[in-house]
């Protein structure tokens, strides 16, 4: 296998912060101390209790040619760079170290223009999700990728994750909504890649290459994305079913009928009884599965009476919500899971083909038994992503900071299931530092190898993001 990209020789990153100082006075750039000890986590990796050490550098760019600035600085001195969103990611694609320099898209925020005509927004990697859409809104349009920290994550940081969302059963992932991006490469040269328009063949496709890349290739500091039509109309349904086994087993009726949802949301037994304890919801009483479904566009009727027809046969109790339970639902779907200070607990994300969606769920009571831990997850149904959780009561005086193995090894059995049946170690959440182990075991050897040399290619001296995703 071809060798790891080599840093080069440091001069120091004091020796770059003095630089920083003289040459870009004009660049907000913080010395390492306790004050960005958290920008050295994200929020998959950050630790119960933030240690009172001193986190790395961090500089605040607020346009593409600052962020040159701080790349050709970097690249004198030989000190690598971690690329930074919100830090919402979960595959510790955003930690760093204290020798390291963290450069933050917080201030890169501007949607720099909307062209209804076109059918497309060009934005800064800082605009939020949520920024957007509201931004979109009173045009009756939106932007599609929604993960589940739409509201506080950023287009940046989803562009780096290839992350998803609820409603990519209909359309897509990230990568379907990036039609091109501005880039600063290892040199502090800046590059555009892809076409304004929804069509463009000419060279290689470098836009899904750096899309989901996690900063390993360069710096994204705008993009262009598809925005599309709102919807004329939108409507919930939700299926309540008897068992985790039924709901999941009825998934395939979905893909067998005409109906093709927007969102399609699978929430295991252990999910609800998790979220009623944390807010009171009653969910359970309802059922002990649960498949939360959004139908959207024209003819709206008579998707509802098909779907409703196909998941009451699977034997679904079906209901069509109002708007307002409907909002209620997703929210609790979003961000109703709690995760007790009494518990240890591990999670992530794997995606499988969808009519093996129910293997996998089948497949926990056994992980959990030979582990000795709880095993449940919520799935992106209509994609065949789930998103597991395994926990551990922590039991009187132990360190709550340091989990058993026997969390992170169910978690990785997880994996390997999803594995086996033809799946991924990862569907939106991204590969960072937690999941390369298994990323390796993924992954052809030669895949591997073509993969590194691109690295090297764009990036020879391994300025960006080093130890991550590869």
């Amino acid at each position: 296998m071809s060798a790891a990209p080599v840093i080069a020789p440091t001069t120091g990153l004091d020796a770059l912060l003095d630089d920083a100082r003289a040459e870009a006075p004009h660049i907000e750039v913080l010395r390492p101390s306790a004050e960005t000890a958290a920008f050295a986590f994200d929020a998959g990796t950050a630790p119960r209790r933030v240690s009172d050490g001193d986190g790395p550098a961090v500089a605040f760019p607020a346009t593409p040619a600052e962020v040159q600035q701080l790349v050709r600085l970097a690249a004198r001195h030989g000190v690598s760079i971690v690329p930074r969103g919100a830090g919402t990611g979960l595959s510790g694609g955003a930690t760093a170290s204290a020798d390291q320099l963290v450069v933050s898209t917080a201030r890169l925020d501007r949607i720099v223009e909307v062209a209804p005509a076109d059918e497309v927004a060009v934005v800064e990697p800082g605009v939020l999700n949520a920024a957007l859409n509201e931004r979109l809104a009173p045009l009756g349009l939106f932007y599609a990728p929604d993960p589940a920290s739409w509201r506080i994550s950023t287009i940046g940081g989803n562009i780096a994750t290839n992350a998803g969302g609820l409603r990519c059963a209909k359309y897509g992932v990230t990568r379907e909504s990036v039609l091109a991006l501005d880039v600063v490469l290892a040199d502090g040269s800046l590059v555009s890649v892809g076409h304004r328009s929804i069509k463009g063949v000419t060279g290689l496709d470098l836009v899904s290459l750096f899309v989901g890349s996690e900063g390993v290739l360069g710096i994204v500091v705008g993009a262009t994305v598809r925005i599309r039509p709102l919807p004329v109309a939108r409507r919930t349904l939700s299926a309540f079913f008897a068992s985790t086994a039924a709901g999941a087993d009825a998934i395939g009726a979905i893909t067998a009928s005409r109906v093709r949802p927007s969102v399609i949301e699978f929430l295991d037994q252990p999910t609800l009884e998790g979220i009623d304890a944390a807010q009171g919801s009653g969910l359970r009483d309802r059922g002990a599965a649960l498949l939360l479904i959004e139908l959207d566009g024209f003819g709206i009727d008579e998707q509802t009476a098909e779907l409703s027809a196909a998941l009451t046969a699977a034997g679904a109790h079906v209901r069509v919500e109002s708007d307002a339970d409907a909002e209620a639902l997703w929210e609790l779907r979003r961000s109703g899971r709690r995760f007790d200070d009494d518990q240890w607990f591990a999670g992530g994300d794997v995606a499988v083909p969808k009519s093996r969606i129910a293997e996998i769920f089948a497949g926990f009571p056994a992980i959990a038994d030979r582990h000795g831990v709880s095993v449940s997850a919520v799935a992106h149904a209509g994609d065949g992503n789930l998103h597991p959780v395994i926990s551990l009561r922590i039991p009187p005086g132990a360190d709550p900071a340091l989990p058993p193995s026997a969390v992170h090894d169910a978690a990785d059995d997880v994996v390997r299931a999803a594995l086996a049946v033809g799946g991924t170690v990862s569907g939106e959440h991204g590969i960072g530092t937690v999941k390369r182990d298994l990323a390796a075991v993924e992954l052809d050897v030669r895949v591997r190898e073509a993969q590194l040399a691109l690295k090297n290619a764009l990036d020879p001296s391994g300025l960006f993001n080093p130890g991550k995703a590869l």
